[in-house]
Formats: C-alpha cells, sequence, structure tokens
C-alpha cells in the first residue's frame, strides 16, 4: 500500500472549513427561528420580565443542545474545522449559555416577585418549593457556573486535565435537569404537539451526536482494527516512536497531520489518554506516533511492550492536505512539531519548501528521515537552529527563505511561542489569512 497523494484543490472549489462553519452557522440560525416562532405562538405572559426570562430560558436550551454539537467529535465537522477551533467555539458558547440561564434564573424570580411582593430570594425559593422543575432548574444552572468557573483560563490552567476532564461531565446532569425542567414546566413545550416533537427532535440529535461520536464510534473503529503495538524504537534519548499495526488498516480513515487519543492498554496506562499526532502518513499497514518525554504519558512510551493492546480515539484534526489552495506549499516545524510536518511533507505533491526550527542540531527529531524524504520529494529542506532571540524566523529571513512565500499554502506546527511568531511574520509579509493552516488545540501537538 502506498501513500494516497492528495490531489491540488482546484481554485474555484469552496474551501472546506468555509462550508462546515456556515453550515454550523445556518443550523443555529435556523433553530433559533423555529424557537422564536413556537414563544410567539405560546403567547406572551403580563409581566415583561417573565418574558424576557423565558426567551432566556429558551435560548439557553437551544445553546446547550449546540454545545453538545460543537463536541460530539463528529468526523465531517473535525475534518473540515479542526478540534482546536471546535473546541474554542464551545467554550466561547459555553461563557454565553451561562449567562443567558443566569439571565433566565433572575428575570423569571424578579418577574414573579413584583408580581407576588415577594422579595427575589423568597420568591425562588417558593418556586423551587411549588412549581415542578424549578429544583431542577436552579441544579442545573449551579453546575454550569461551577463548569464555567472552572472553565476560565485563570483556573483551568491550574487544574490537571483530569480534574478538568472530571468536572466538565457534570455537564450532562445539567443537561438531563435541564431538559426535564422543560418537560415539567415549559409553556412553549407544551403549546403545540409540533412544539414539542421539536424540542425532542432537538435534544435527541444533540445528545445522539455525542453518543454516536465519543462512544459508539470509537468502540467500533477499535473492535474492527485491534490494534496492537509492533515495535518502539527510540529516537534520541529522551524521543521515541511506537508503531502500532492492526486489522483493514487501509479502510481507516486517516490522514497525514491528523492525531488520535491513545490509550496503551496496560495494568499502569489503560486509563491515561495521550494525544500524539502521526509521524509518517498513514501507509494501510501501521501507524506510527513519535514522542518527546514531556510529561509521565509521553515518557513511559519506551518502556511498552510490543504486542500491547491499543485503543485509539480519532483520526482528530483538520491540519491535513484536504484544506490546500496552493499547488505548492511550505511546511514549518518547530521541535517535535516536526511529526505532523514530516507526514504531510510524505503525503503533499507539488514543490515544498520545509523550514524545521530547533534549538540545536541535537533537537532536530527524525531530521535524517525528513532530509531523506525532502530529497525524494523534490523539497527545499532549511535546518534553523540557535536561540528563540533574535527571531530566526522574522518576516525579512522568511522572506529570503521563500521569496514567493504569498504564493504558497503555510503549514505550521510548533511550540506556541514560536508559533505566535511565525503568524505575526506571515501576516508582515501579507500571506493570506485562507493559505495558513494551523491548529493551537494543546492536545493536537
Amino acid at each position: 500500500m502506498t501513500t494516497v497523494q492528495s490531489p491540488p484543490v482546484p481554485p474555484t472549489a469552496i474551501r472546506p472549513k468555509v462550508v462546515a462553519r456556515t453550515g454550523l452557522y445556518a443550523v443555529l440560525a435556523a433553530n433559533a427561528a423555529v424557537v422564536t416562532l413556537f414563544a410567539v405562538q405560546a403567547g406572551f405572559a403580563s409581566n415583561a420580565l417573565v418574558v424576557l426570562g423565558r426567551f432566556a430560558g429558551l435560548y439557553a436550551a437551544l445553546l446547550m443542545a449546540f454545545q453538545l454539537l460543537l463536541v460530539a467529535r463528529l468526523p465531517w465537522l473535525d475534518r473540515r474545522i479542526g478540534m482546536d477551533r471546535l473546541t474554542n467555539w464551545h467554550r466561547w458558547t459555553g461563557f454565553l449559555l451561562l449567562w443567558t440561564l443566569v439571565g433566565h434564573v433572575v428575570f423569571i424570580t424578579l418577574g414573579y416577585a413584583e408580581s407576588s411582593s415577594m422579595d427575589p430570594v423568597s420568591q425562588l425559593v417558593d418556586l423551587a418549593e411549588t412549581v415542578e422543575g424549578v429544583l431542577r432548574a436552579v441544579v442545573a444552572t449551579v453546575i454550569i457556573l461551577v463548569v464555567g468557573a472552572v472553565s476560565a483560563r485563570w483556573a483551568s490552567r491550574r487544574l490537571a486535565y483530569e480534574t478538568w476532564h472530571f468536572v466538565h461531565l457534570y455537564t450532562y446532569v445539567a443537561v438531563v435537569l435541564a431538559f426535564t425542567h422543560q418537560v415539567a414546566a415549559g409553556t412553549t413545550l407544551t403549546s403545540s404537539s409540533a412544539a414539542k416533537s421539536y424540542w425532542y427532535t432537538l435534544w435527541a440529535v444533540a445528545l445522539g451526536a455525542v453518543f454516536a461520536g465519543r462512544l459508539v464510534l470509537p468502540l467500533w473503529r477499535n473492535q474492527r482494527h485491534r490494534l496492537r503495538v509492533q515495535a518502539v524504537v527510540p529516537e534520541s534519548d529522551n524521543v521515541v516512536s511506537v508503531y502500532v499495526t492492526g486489522r483493514d488498516l487501509d479502510r481507516l480513515p486517516a490522514r497525514a497531520g491528523q492525531f488520535f487519543l491513545w490509550r496503551f492498554l496496560t495494568k499502569d496506562r489503560w486509563w491515561q489518554a495521550n494525544p500524539f499526532s502521526l509521524s509518517a502518513a498513514p501507509d494501510g499497514r501501521t501507524l506510527r506516533l513519535t514522542a518527546k518525554a514531556a510529561g509521565d504519558g509521553s515518557a513511559g512510551l519506551r518502556h511498552i511492550k510490543p504486542g500491547t493492546r491499543v485503543f485509539a480515539e480519532g483520526p482528530y484534526g483538520a491540519f491535513t492536505a484536504m484544506h490546500r489552495t496552493r499547488p505548492e506549499a511550505v511546511l514549518v516545524a518547530g521541535g517535535v512539531g516536526v511529526t505532523p510536518i514530516r507526514a504531510l511533507l510524505e503525503e503533499l505533491h507539488g514543490h515544498a519548501v520545509v523550514i524545521y526550527r530547533v534549538g540545536t542540531d541535537r533537537d532536530a527529531v527524525l531530521y535524517d528521515e525528513l532530509r531523506d524524504l525532502a530529497h525524494a520529494k523534490g523539497a527545499e529542506l532549511h535546518l534553523v537552529t540557535g536561540p528563540p532571540v533574535p527571531d530566526r524566523l522574522a518576516p525579512a529571513e522568511l522572506a529570503r527563505l521563500v521569496p514567493d512565500i504569498t504564493d504558497r499554502d503555510v503549514f505550521l506546527c510548533g511550540p506556541p511561542p514560536m508559533m505566535n511568531a511565525v503568524l505575526g511574520s506571515l501576516r508582515a509579509l501579507g500571506v493570506p489569512k485562507q493559505q495558513i493552516h494551523f491548529e493551537r488545540f494543546s492536545l493536537a501537538g
């Protein structure tokens, strides 16, 4: 099995990212219009605050369903938008959801308090005690508030990923509580059979997408391919490559530039899911990942025994040749970020310039492979070494290495500071935004 070469994208083709993004916006807008229509048909309360509260609650429910779609890891969306951008949208949608939920509780409480002459706190307690489903809504709101606080940058940076992920699982509890609150107390839901059918369908699709994308598809793929470690090869003192084999790998829809969440099923590692990019283009027989010892998960890879069962979720990521807009490319790698770049070079056709930025020659992981592959593909390879300052990938230096860089696609992967610096250089050189391809999501690196 030879590597599948990616044909150039016709200049008139609509970019896959644009298609997917426009589709998501259209779905959200259409559902917002439907929700508004059903709310108007259900009639308005005499108290304006209650009306505002009900609309806030309806839009919060819609945003919650949209949140689930963004993190469902549906292959069609992930390949076109990328997990990093979907995750970022999920985060910002989450904060919008938080404020609409708070608005729902505040406006409803103040509206009823105005009518009953009770103080807001007493009114909220009374609603929770006397109206079915309100207590569930309060609990759901509290859960969302906690998850929102944990998601703030100042908090998430201080938490281990496992802790952050565990807290986020409570979001599903909030979803169930919010939906049962709608069923019990939502006047819009019960206003007509069409409204009820719509809400049930909306939540069935959202929850079904999560169930399919995050549970059914990974289980089915791993049952089908039965992955095992074939070999573990040290590349240097702190870098190791793991070769994984299995059944029918030619039918696994993986592409160069993508990554998997890998679980090596040993007694002390089965619960750890580590994200590593493919460091070689899939050839239908093996998958290869290459990792630097940057933590307990990656450092322990060199001790894995051949024959170990592997559970892999993916492939994930939009850092692929699918998004090419030009026949020629520039591939910029920093440190161990060379792994998806090396895989991309193997798959790409057309002239390519590879720029590999490292501190010293000894840090150039897979350099011999990259040099041989560049020679075979007729690509130019530049190894750029030295300390971060002065910036050796400043605009003038990039223009010297690649004079026609504005006419090429640029694929970029490396540490965040290096990526930020290169992105600034590309903007200074006037490289069109649609020709710059990268993923910021830390798991993708």
